[in-house]
């Protein structure tokens, strides 16, 4: 499967019509083909199931760097498995996305990779700390969608309980920003955590989440008034 190959077939499911409200939507400056997901995901299944590891990552660059909706997603997609060894040229690919992020689709798919990648290896924790601190919106972003396994434990190990509180440090410094995404994004931690962690939880909203915009305060304990 070459990258023109993968294309053609995205190309050929496409519904113009489609891609113009996706890029009303979206907003980002790039093109729309108006695939939907699950299409992608129908097509990168088989792609996958008929290359190996190291085309898989070949082609996932090739597609991500055409800067095509859908190409990303089905990008993605080609990754997105819980097992992968060995997995570091995957993660490295993950993390040369990042930069790329500027919209929430493409940048919550492509966290699903990272999400099993750093669960496969939990020292990989210290490559997304920076991401907090990043001058860049969707990078700072990032930080808690690539963490978000961390909050729906209910028996978290101690390693996993380090990088559970290590992550709602994150968010404490966080819960300050005033931009939409991360105040979301702070709030859809707190509320996965709440159904496996509500005291945790609270203690939280009732410290640093205090500077949460309402809103934000709100969802994130929307599973606790229940």
């Amino acid at each position: 499967m070459t990258p023109d190959e993968a294309l053609t077939s995205l190309r050929a499911l496409g519904d113009p019509g489609k891609a113009k409200e996706m890029a009303s939507y979206h907003k980002a400056p790039r093109e729309y083909l108006g695939v939907s997901v699950p299409e992608i995901t129908d097509l990168a299944n088989g792609w996958r199931s008929a290359l190996d590891l190291s085309a898989r990552v070949d082609l996932s660059r090739d597609l991500w760097d055409t800067n095509i909706h859908e190409a990303r997603i089905a990008a993605a997609k080609l990754l997105t498995q819980a097992r992968i060894t060995p997995d570091q040229n995957v993660w490295e690919l993950f993390l040369s996305w990042v930069p790329d992020f500027d919209a929430w689709a493409i940048a919550d798919h492509a966290c699903d990779v990272g999400r099993r990648r750093l669960e496969a290896n939990a020292a990989r924790i210290e490559d997304v700390e920076p991401f907090v601190s990043n001058a860049r919106m969707w990078t700072r972003r990032a930080a808690l969608v690539v963490t978000l396994p961390y909050a729906k434990k209910n028996f978290p190990k101690p390693q996993e309980l380090e990088i559970r509180e290590r992550v709602l440090g994150w968010a404490a410094d966080l819960a300050s920003d005033k931009d939409w995404f991360i105040q979301k994004a702070v709030a859809w931690w707190l509320r996965d955590l709440s159904k496996h962690d509500a005291a945790r939880t609270r203690s939280f909203l009732e410290g640093p989440g205090q500077v949460l915009k309402p809103w934000a305060q709100k969802e994130a304990a929307r599973h606790l008034e229940n």
